[in-house]
């Protein structure tokens, strides 16, 4: 791969072969609009005609929304919401009344994969947006796939999703349903060894994860590109997620030589883990994927411990995208609690992509949803050749259904805040 590095800017390069690309325009509704207009609900079947005459579909939405990863799902939520209100108030569907059915996964595959076969159940469900945990998504998309249901996610990374395991070698497409708006690990993981590497000059490295899909993957991406670079990885650990107490990794890394840690898991482990380590006296950085990146990472760690933290997110950073501009307005307008975080743009551009794959599908099958069972397989079909400007700029997917946007930011806190952007790098084939 070749990179290209700027400074908060980025530019993409666009690839051909899209078959009947569905285009769509980039704006969204006015905050009031978006505040009056209605289509969400947490639980239900729903399906059939509205009151207006429509056709009710349903969007089923999977994340954590509960427990410790609640705040980044709940952020999730709201920005699938945003886009299904803005697909009602438009009328981008004619005869169709879009809602979003919630779920909440608790971050645990086999409560995800029972979502996916309740979505399966639903009749009016049409596809579904998310998880946030790739494992999660991993024991979903089978389910969803046999039902020819359509699984779009903003935040899965782990490249085996759409790449297969040998995705190094022998990148092999397995599910045809399943597509992404966000980059893979793979994309995104040299990134980071690089900005280690040559930037923080840090040679030797111990690597922890967390026994997950995703930690698993990460680290073993990382730890790949690390090495090419000449880099040495003197330790590795794994700690349980579930636990507190990391004092026996905390003492590996401290007795290994590390001069620094690259962490693949999620935010609220990767902030005891830096508070951990800096009571111990270890004073390097530590890395990790955009599972880290989070506002609570700096209230769990501290702020003074925090600080040397590093994280990459997809695309350059949002609040500096002239194409976001709308989406960020529209969701500060409509007083959700939590922020958006690293993942509302991403997942407000799946839910919007979704929306247009049922355009694409009604308009093939004479203006009509029909039955929406029998609409599903079409929709996949549809989704495959999506592609428009959204808030993070070009959307649309490759033969593996992988987002064509491949942008990645390194962000880092400094006074005890998240600085995005520090550096940015177009990645090219």
């Amino acid at each position: 791969m070749h990179h290209v590095r700027t400074s908060h800017t980025t530019s993409t390069t666009r690839r051909a072969g899209r078959r009947r690309p569905v285009a769509v325009a980039a704006s969204v509704l006015a905050s009031a609009l978006l505040l009056a207009a209605c289509g969400s609900r947490d639980e239900g079947t729903g399906g059939g005609a509205s009151g207006d005459g429509t056709t009710t579909v349903t969007i089923g939405f999977d994340a954590p929304l509960s427990k410790d990863l609640a705040a980044v799902g709940l952020g999730m939520k709201n920005s699938a919401e945003l886009a299904v209100k803005k697909a009602n108030q438009d009328k981008t569907v004619p005869g169709v009344t879009f809602e979003l059915v919630a779920k909440d996964d608790q971050a645990t595959p086999n409560i995800g994969q029972q979502n996916a076969a309740a979505f399966v159940a639903d009749e009016s469900v049409i596809g579904v947006v998310g998880a946030y945990n790739s494992s999660v998504s991993a024991a979903m998309v089978s389910t969803l796939r046999d039902a020819g249901m359509a699984q779009i996610s903003g935040a899965n990374t782990a490249a085996a999703l759409t790449q297969g395991a040998d995705y190094e070698t022998a990148p092999r497409r397995e599910y045809d349903n399943y597509f992404r708006t966000i980059s893979t690990d793979a994309v995104a993981a040299p990134v980071m060894a690089e900005y280690f590497f040559d930037d923080l000059k840090v040679e030797k490295l111990a690597t922890v994860d967390d026994k997950k899909t995703y930690g698993v993957g990460i680290v073993d991406s990382f730890t790949d590109a690390y090495e090419k670079l000449g880099g040495k990885v003197v330790v590795h650990q794994s700690l349980n997620p579930d636990e507190s107490d990391y004092a026996a990794v905390v003492n590996s890394v401290k007795s290994s030589g590390a001069q620094g840690v690259f962490y693949g898991g999620e935010y609220p482990q990767a902030g005891s883990l830096k508070k951990q380590l800096v009571a111990a006296g270890f004073d390097g950085p530590l890395g990790g994927g955009d599972a880290v990146k989070d506002d609570e990472l700096v209230s769990i760690a501290g702020a003074a411990a925090a600080n040397g933290t590093y994280a990459h997110s997809d695309g350059a950073p949002i609040d500096k995208l002239d194409s976001a501009k709308d989406f960020i307005s529209a969701y500060e307008a409509a007083g959700y609690e939590q922020p958006y975080g690293v993942f509302g743009a991403y997942v407000y551009d799946a839910t919007t992509a979704l929306v247009q794959a049922v355009k694409a599908a009604v308009e093939g099958n004479g203006g009509k949803a029909g039955k929406v069972t029998e609409l599903r397989p079409k929709v996949v079909d549809a989704l495959q050749d999506v592609t428009f400007d959204g808030a993070t700029r070009k959307v649309g997917f490759d033969e593996y259904g992988d987002s064509v946007n491949q942008v990645i930011s390194v962000n880092g806190v400094q006074d005890g805040t998240w600085v995005n952007g520090i550096d940015v790098v177009t990645v090219k084939d």
